[in-house]
């Protein structure tokens, strides 16, 4: 699992867009939810991916350049 809480808002927007798109195009969700949960959020791929983010689940990395020493 995950700490969400380690990425900035745009690295967040970036993770949650990118799996969206995934979930759009016909991938498995990798998380189980009810029947009534995906109705409380009309399908939406974004809300999905999104309580995917949340749980920690996404297998995705974020790479970032490390500090120059001088």
């Amino acid at each position: 699992m995950i700490d969400t809480s380690i990425f900035t808002k745009y690295e967040k927007a970036r993770i949650i867009g990118a799996r969206a798109l995934q979930i759009s195009m016909g991938a498995p969700l990798i998380i189980s939810m009810k029947e009534e949960d995906f109705e409380k959020i009309n399908y939406n791929p974004i809300a999905l991916s999104r309580a995917e983010f949340e749980k920690g689940v996404l297998p995705i990395t974020i790479k970032r350049p490390l500090p120059k020493k001088h």
